[in-house]
């Protein structure tokens, strides 16, 4: 991996943190509890951006990997009490083997047959959870517990600690994935992404890259599920619907394909807005069954507007906005010669010496 951009990213990853702590702290137990929420979504929209913006792969089942990690979670506190960080990374890692079996069953596949095999995962795996009601619970699905540590006293706010250990896992989550998208492997993504047969000619196994992206967006995905599922205190098929995989793609495209800041911008979207949104329609006066659909066409009118807009999501708009005012550093390119995505990460790019040309008339080039 790159270290030179390392130390900017932990530097903002520990202002970020440091913001979530002063704000949890002022505000009352409902925002502190969307905090949460927002973080979840990062952790979940981050690995769909990994997947889907810098390796080109259309996921809609993404869902179905915050149900296992989920899932996991539940049964491993609920039967074994293990302690939750371990559980997390057991959630991350179970989920990850998922991801690689999907991977390398969907490594032949493109654009809407892609989308459409993660689309039937989506579909059919939280439905597994009817057919075993005694293991998974059914309906009703599987209760957690989670409390909030002795040594902050007993009158610390579990919301506030839920806040805390959300957006702690999301800030971890966003800076790995900062460094392994400028590391080679990240480059391998890019160069698969826009070229197999290039890639394939400059030494890239397009197959593994592939299969790796699948494992890193579904160990984020398992981490998110794994987080809601000791937010809600409760697993449920009922919450990892197809409903919720477009939610992560929808928030991911807003956002900005590819960013890992627009994961960040996509998420407030798709939490802030249908809630905001709620509140309006009822202080109107509408009714019920008005009001229920009144978010989904919120965040729909937000999508179509950036898409109009903004064709590279919210972070786009943004970089556009910086470079009116002189504000976007430029970046170095390399030699016209030497794809962005092929340069090794340790390596500078070699430097071609050529001869000066022959004087006009000359076929030898000397006098």
């Amino acid at each position: 991996m790159t270290t030179r951009s390392t130390p900017r990213v932990l530097a903002a990853a520990l202002a970020t943190a440091v913001l979530i702590a002063i704000l949890s702290i002022k505000l009352n137990s409902f925002r502190d509890y969307q905090i949460a929420e927002i973080a979840i979504e990062v952790t979940a929209v981050a690995g769909l951006t990994i997947l889907t913006g810098l390796s080109g792969q259309i996921s809609l089942g993404n869902g179905a990997f915050m149900a296992i990690g989920a899932y996991v979670t539940a049964l491993l506190m609920l039967h074994l009490n293990w302690p939750f960080y371990l559980v997390l990374v057991l959630a991350a890692a179970i989920t990850a083997a998922a991801g690689a079996v999907v991977g390398v069953a969907a490594a032949r596949l493109h654009g809407p047959y892609l989308a459409g095999a993660t689309l039937l995962l989506g579909v059919a795996l939280p439905s597994v959870a009817y057919a075993y009601t005694g293991f998974f619970g059914g309906d009703q699905g599987l209760d957690v517990t989670f409390t909030t540590p002795a040594f902050l006293g007993v009158n610390f706010p579990l919301t506030r600690w839920e806040a805390w250990v959300c957006s702690a896992v999301a800030l971890v989550t966003l800076v790995l994935l900062a460094n392994l998208g400028r590391s080679r492997v990240g480059r391998s993504w890019r160069a698969v992404r826009d070229d197999e047969v290039a890639a394939a000619l400059a030494g890239v196994n397009v197959a593994a890259a592939r299969v790796l992206a699948f494992v890193v967006s579904a160990a984020c995905a398992g981490l998110a599920g794994a987080l809601l599922a000791i937010v809600t205190g409760l697993v449920a098929p009922g919450a990892f619907t197809i409903t919720l995989s477009i939610a992560l793609l929808t928030a991911a495209v807003i956002g900005g394909l590819g960013t890992l800041p627009g994961a960040v911008w996509g998420s407030l979207v798709i939490v802030l807005v249908p809630t905001y949104a709620t509140d309006v329609a009822t202080s109107h006066g509408l009714s019920s069954s008005v009001a229920s659909n009144i978010p989904v066409a919120a965040y729909g009118a937000v999508l179509i507007l950036v898409m109009l807009l903004f064709p590279q999501g919210i972070q786009g708009a943004l970089r556009w906005l910086l470079g009116l005012f002189g504000l976007s550093p430029g970046r170095a390119r390399p030699p016209a010669d030497i794809p962005d995505a092929l340069v090794p990460a340790d390596d500078p790019p070699a430097v071609t010496q050529r001869r000066p040309a022959s004087p006009e008339g000359s076929s030898s080039g000397t006098t």
